[in-house]
């Protein structure tokens, strides 16, 4: 009789200690569980910090790029007002027509910094966890520096050397003085043209003024995209 009043006793002691050790085992793993998740999301907040300030770095880089190419394709306008004056029989400054000529048809190239956005795809996209910033760090590389490479060394009409210094030389050319080691130190003044190729010379001018002052609201536009791409990094 003493067992049979005893039993009910010890299975509901048991039961409050396999329920305390459960509680306490679940207690552990779901622990277990939120610190490795913590440090999971701590790793991958880490890996997106040290990417976009990658990415920062590089677009800082850019900036100077483009301010580069932006005061060469100013040199290249002032190129075309100084023939333009000279092709007029207006006063220019002879001294400087050999430099004058070469900045007339330079060209330039477009180099982004791509190493940052290269980590971020190896990476995987998402990590950036920010939508609108992610949204724009890939519309910059994918949209905005392709269509500056193509403008800049594809277009035809952006390639100035190509397409018009040939036209050019040969109308120039016999006009320029060299000095003894073959720089062109001045031009006949004024240049005696006729019609055609004075009327030739000014499309010419006019077309690669107006290219250059397309191409340099393009950059504009870029710096200004960069910019604020730069300032949302260092809100994250």
């Amino acid at each position: 009789m003493e067992n049979a009043n005893t039993n009910p006793f010890k299975k509901k002691f048991n039961w409050s200690k396999y329920a305390f050790e459960f509680l306490t085992m679940f207690i552990a793993i779901i622990s277990a569980f939120a610190l490795e998740n913590w440090n999971d999301n701590r790793k991958t907040r880490n890996v997106e910090t040290k990417i976009l300030q990658e990415i920062k770095n590089g677009l800082q880089k850019d900036i100077e790029d483009i301010r580069l190419n932006v005061r060469g394709h100013n040199e290249g306008i002032r190129a075309c007002s100084f023939f333009r004056n000279l092709i007029c029989n207006d006063s220019v400054n002879l001294d400087s027509v050999g430099q004058k000529y070469y900045n007339l048809t330079r060209d330039f190239v477009s180099i982004q910094n791509n190493s940052g956005y290269e980590s971020l795809k190896s990476n995987g996209l998402q990590i950036v966890k920010d939508d609108s910033l992610r949204f724009k760090i890939i519309s910059l590389y994918e949209y905005d520096f392709n269509t500056l490479s193509k403008l800049e060394e594809d277009y035809s009409e952006m390639q100035f050397s190509q397409s018009y210094f040939i036209e050019l030389n040969n109308i120039l050319s016999e006009r320029f003085l060299f000095n003894s080691s073959g720089s062109i130190i001045g031009i006949d003044h004024p240049l005696m043209l006729d019609n055609k190729q004075e009327n030739k010379l000014m499309s010419y001018l006019w077309k690669i003024q107006n290219n250059r002052i397309f191409i340099q609201g393009f950059y504009s536009s870029l710096e200004e995209k960069i910019n604020r791409i730069i300032e949302e990094i260092d809100k994250v």
